[in-house]
């Protein structure tokens, strides 16, 4: 059964890394800032650099889990259980090329199989004030932020380009009369916006790689001691210490991250047709929501949080958003937890 088990969270590890390290760099690929394989490799390596520092910084959140839904002595069949079930649904929506939350899924399974363990066991009041509602406050809060940030771009750009005397035809300005002095002051001019142009894009493009790096990594750092806290049910009574659980859970969802391209182009292309500073402000927005939740135990989900923040760039420009793509989400985030909990509960009814 431990052996069962370890195989089992592994290759856990290893879909949440496939699925979830698009939330990050999607942004990077689909503003066009760089190819999807090197994005994604960029991911990989921030993932992995926020899984280490989770051994520390995370446990926390690694109690949150091992604790907080189910109260009960979990034995080797329920953690077996409880990683089939969000296996088999993560795995599914990456084949799929879904963006789904490793976190309701794990949610879902407890939940699945700690009602079979005993239904009292399961904390319902600790489910919603813990998961479910910093869950779905993180969607509008990512939403909030990211569109405020948009505005204000966008704001700031019309103001920008209302001031510039440049971008009116030569001879329409007051005081413009034609001829060489006009042209020559309009040829001067035009090479110093051109130039100022390039410096804001060179430092935007250096920002959208920091941000979309600091996704990767508060990614990592608030996943990995979820995943570590299901398989460390059976692991560390067989003998493996905690740290020994987290390093293979960081090595797996990094070699699972190399896979993550079909979720990426689904969140790079489909929801919304992002531009440089648009993804910036997207991955700005999540990383420091799923960075705080993971420092102070609060379970958000990368995927809504990105997810939100990725629409929320549009602005008000709600018509660029595809309403498609977002019904599709919504029907496999709310199948998420039903789906992992059922399989859950029915490893845990054959197995326990």
């Amino acid at each position: 059964m431990t052996f069962a088990i370890l195989v089992v969270l592994i290759f856990l590890a290893a879909a949440n890394g496939a699925n979830d390290v698009s939330k990050g760099v999607a942004t990077l690929a689909g503003a066009g800032v760089t190819a999807y394989r090197t994005a994604i490799l960029w991911g990989t390596a921030t993932t992995l650099i926020g899984a280490l520092l989770s051994i520390e910084i995370g446990r926390s959140m690694g109690k949150l889990f091992s604790k907080g839904i189910v109260d009960g002595t979990p034995t080797a069949a329920f953690a077996l259980a409880v990683l089939l079930g969000t296996t088999s649904w993560v795995t599914f929506a990456s084949i799929a090329k879904l963006p789904v939350s490793t976190t309701h899924a794990i949610v879902g399974s407890l939940v699945g199989a700690g009602l079979v363990l005993a239904p009292s066991s399961v904390q319902w009041s600790g489910v919603l004030q813990r998961f479910v509602l910093p869950l779905l406050l993180s969607i509008v809060v990512a939403y909030t932020i990211s569109a405020a940030l948009a505005i204000g771009v966008q704001f700031a750009g019309r103001l920008r380009r209302s001031r510039n005397p440049e971008l009116v035809p030569v001879g329409t300005r007051p005081g413009d009369e034609a001829g060489a002095p006009s042209m020559e002051r309009r040829t001067e001019s035009t090479t110093a916006t051109a130039s100022d142009t390039a410096r804001r894009a060179r430092v935007i493009t250096v920002l959208h790689w920091v941000s979309s790096g600091a996704t990767g990594c508060a990614r990592g750092l608030n996943d990995t001691p979820k995943i570590a806290a299901i398989g460390g049910f059976a692991l560390l009574p067989a003998g493996f210490s905690a740290t020994s659980v987290s390093l293979m859970v960081a090595a797996a969802m990094a070699g699972g991250s190399l896979f993550g391209v079909r979720v990426a182009r689904t969140l790079g292309e489909k929801v919304v047709r992002m531009s440089h500073t648009e993804g910036f402000t997207a991955n700005a927005t999540t990383a420091c929501l799923v960075g705080a939740g993971a420092v102070l135990a609060l379970p958000m989900s990368t995927t809504q949080v990105s997810t939100g923040a990725i629409v929320g760039s549009a602005g008000g420009q709600l018509s660029r958003i595809s309403g498609k793509t977002l019904r599709d989400f919504a029907i496999a985030w709310t199948a998420t937890p039903i789906c992992a909990g059922l399989v859950a509960a029915i490893v845990f009814g054959i197995a326990g």
